[in-house]
């Protein structure tokens, strides 16, 4: 049996999961360190569980980058940056240009998206997908350490037995 195109396929039951970027990046440890990849160029223990739960799971996986938006696990980061959605002063991207990466990337296809982190990225995802989609954010309104053991928690499941407990938390 051949496989169905990507393009092809239908994605209304297919998972997409969102990990926010981080602040710890490659070049905190060494500055002059060139440009790198996105999955590799965030280096701090909260993106490390996110994204352990993204590769396991995750039909599709994307880092929100405050900087850059959606970006592809492959996507190249240039150079170190510091920007966040926790602080306007930084010029955060906005929603609107990330509801238009969205539709460019056809991502209003998954039924089911995972916003792994805080609230501050969470609230983003909800914003753009809360029309075409099922949003889940099982790590918001828990402090940092919390919300990364919850995480973590989901890694010994397997995929059926996550999506059960995570879309049935009270269960």
């Amino acid at each position: 049996m051949s496989e169905v195109p990507v393009r092809a396929r239908n994605r209304s039951s297919e998972l997409l999961v969102i990990v926010p970027c981080g602040q710890a990046k490659i070049w905190k440890k060494n500055p002059k360190h060139g440009p790198e990849k996105a999955k590799t160029a965030y280096i701090g223990s909260p993106f490390k569980v996110n994204r352990a739960f993204a590769e396991k799971f995750s039909d599709r996986w994307l880092i929100l980058s405050a900087k850059y938006g959606f970006i592809d696990p492959d996507f190249t980061i240039p150079e170190n940056y510091n920007v966040t959605f926790k602080d306007p002063s930084t010029k955060p991207i906005f929603v609107d240009a990330l509801r238009k990466q969205a539709e460019e990337k056809n991502l209003q296809e998954y039924h089911i998206v995972i916003a792994l982190g805080g609230e501050d990225y969470s609230s983003k995802v909800e914003q753009v997908f809360a029309k075409s989609s099922k949003v889940i954010a099982p790590a918001t309104g828990l402090l940092i350490g919390i919300g990364m053991a919850h995480i973590k928690s989901f890694l010994s499941l397997s995929r059926v037995q996550m999506l059960r407990r995570i879309m049935n938390p009270d269960e």
